[in-house]
């Protein structure tokens, strides 16, 4: 696992925020389809003009993670999971 920092602003003040990189291959089928669902399921996400079902909208953010595009971020701050487009630089 990796850490990283990111940013965010908590009653008007800039703070850093530790957060770790799950690798994909660490998580179990189950563990990480779930993941994969709970994101594409979060009211807000966005798919462009195009409506695709559950199935098709998992499948896509599969293979960026599997491809290296994205990253599952864990942040024990809030004990939440996120995944997010990855910045480079590891």
């Amino acid at each position: 696992m990796r850490h990283r920092s990111r940013f965010e602003v908590r009653r008007g003040h800039c703070v850093c925020v530790p957060v770790v990189i799950i690798p994909v291959d660490s998580l179990s089928e189950d563990a990480l389809t779930g993941i994969i669902e709970s994101f594409v399921l979060r009211e807000g996400t966005d798919y462009g003009h195009r409506e695709f079902d559950l199935a098709s909208k998992c499948l896509a953010v599969r293979r960026q993670l599997v491809a290296g595009e994205a990253e599952i971020y864990f942040d024990a701050t809030t004990d939440t999971i996120d995944i997010r487009p990855c910045q480079g630089g590891s």
